[in-house]
């Protein structure tokens, strides 16, 4: 019954296909605001669920715009190519995260992180 507001980042969860395409399959999560976060309100959803996401250490990179699909597999695609095989990270998920409300036109921030094993 409290309204908290939007937070930043929207941090989707995507699962990429061979191809490198999204699966229908994605988990959307939003951070709960610093003072709810010692006792956060229970969802009235049962689809809604509150997870404690653990520290990581992540490779990133930043895009503007009105970010749709193909941009956050576009920009996995750079990352992935500009890490190399080198870096281990985690090749089952990867994170597309937008920073703005939509009514926000100009300077839109989004990125995509993967994490590191």
């Amino acid at each position: 019954g409290v309204g908290m507001g939007m937070t930043a980042p929207v941090s989707i969860t995507a699962f990429p296909a061979e191809d490198g395409s999204l699966q229908q399959k994605v988990k959307v999560s939003l951070r709960i605001p610093s003072p709810f976060q010692d006792n956060p309100p229970c969802p009235s959803d049962e689809s809604i669920k509150i997870e404690e996401r653990q520290g990581m250490t992540i490779y990133s990179t930043q895009f503007g715009g009105y970010a749709k699909e193909a941009d956050y597999t576009s920009y996995a695609a750079k990352l992935k190519s500009a890490l190399g095989n080198e870096a281990a990270y985690r090749k089952d998920f990867y994170l597309c995260n937008g920073y703005d409300p939509p009514m926000k036109p100009y300077g839109r921030r989004n990125e995509v992180w993967f994490v590191k094993e």
